[in-house]
């Protein structure tokens, strides 16, 4: 009985390979995002990803970097000017960081926003999310993270089984971890290590420092050594990575998809830099999107038209 299942297995197996390759060979036909019929079309909605520092200090990540205050009126002015560059995209819609299960909370703040009832609190999702979306004349800001408990995960897990930091302190694979970055560092009472700036960085400066194609690649690389954090039979890094940290990523990729009405879609994502590695490598991968750089609208000063406005 045994060997009849494994010979049914391997059949099975061999019949995906068998429609993977057929449908390679037919990669060049795409699904019509309104019909769902297949179809040779050239054109593709496009993408932009900004990753972005969390500016209100949340303390989400295990090393967080500490930002000065975003409604000093220095920053506002900042803000407003990361705007008026990231206009230039012309985004159809503005995708942000927050679990679609938040939807309602969000658009009543929005909605307050558009009246001038609601005041921006002092994070990415509303100083610059919120901001450019009335300054498009948007009536809405889309939620597309997934940020819950897997519910294919068991409840009843042991946390070890993930916790790849404890794991490495405890087994000597601290170098695992990565180099400390640079920058005086504090610790505060709850145990969260903050790097504090040495000196003032403009904003527009930072997001061009982060959305560099080499620090993407770098932040990639930092995930996939966590996940050889472990030893023998225990995987704690690659538990983490691959049952919590890239469905969450894969999850927001295809949550972006499906408010994706058209090939005519441009749509702008705002999210913490920590996930540009693997969305990225997502969304490029699935031929799926036109994905572009912010860079050409951060370093242009206002003057860089996008890709599509050049070629037209």
């Amino acid at each position: 009985m045994q060997v009849l299942a494994k010979c049914k297995f391997y059949s099975m197996m061999c019949l995906v390979a068998l429609l993977l390759t057929i449908g390679t060979a037919e990669s060049d036909n795409q699904t019509d995002l309104s019909t769902g019929d297949t179809t040779q079309i050239m054109n593709k909605p496009t993408l932009m990803i900004l990753g972005s520092g969390h500016l209100a200090n949340w303390g989400a990540d295990r090393i967080n970097y500490r930002m000065d205050d975003v409604l000093a009126p220095k920053r506002q002015v900042e803000l407003q000017a990361l705007a008026d560059q990231l206009a230039q995209f012309k985004p159809t819609k503005i995708a942000v960081e927050v679990d679609e299960r938040w939807a309602p909370k969000l658009q009543e703040e929005y909605n307050g926003y558009l009246k001038d009832s609601f005041q921006l609190e002092p994070h990415e999702i509303h100083q610059i999310g919120f901001r450019l979306a009335k300054d498009m004349g948007h009536p809405k800001v889309y939620c597309v993270d997934y940020f819950r408990d897997d519910p294919i995960v068991r409840e009843d897990r042991e946390d070890h089984l993930t916790d790849w930091g404890t794991f490495a302190e405890a087994n000597d694979q601290e170098h695992l971890l990565g180099s400390p970055p640079t920058g005086k560092m504090t610790e505060d009472e709850d145990g969260k290590i903050w790097i504090e700036p040495e000196k003032y960085e403009p904003i527009i400066d930072m997001y061009v420092r982060i959305n560099q194609d080499e620090k993407i690649r770098t932040n990639l690389r930092d995930y996939l050594r966590i996940a050889r954090i472990g030893l023998q039979d225990q995987y704690p890094g690659a538990n983490w990575v691959s049952h919590f940290w890239y469905p969450r990523n894969l999850k927001t990729f295809v949550n972006l998809t499906r408010i994706t009405e058209s090939e005519d879609e441009r749509i702008l994502l705002i999210i913490g830099a920590g996930h540009l590695g693997f969305l990225k490598q997502i969304a490029e991968d699935s031929e799926f999107y036109h994905v572009e750089s912010p860079l050409q609208y951060l370093e242009a000063d206002g003057e860089e038209k996008s890709s599509t406005e050049k070629t037209n």
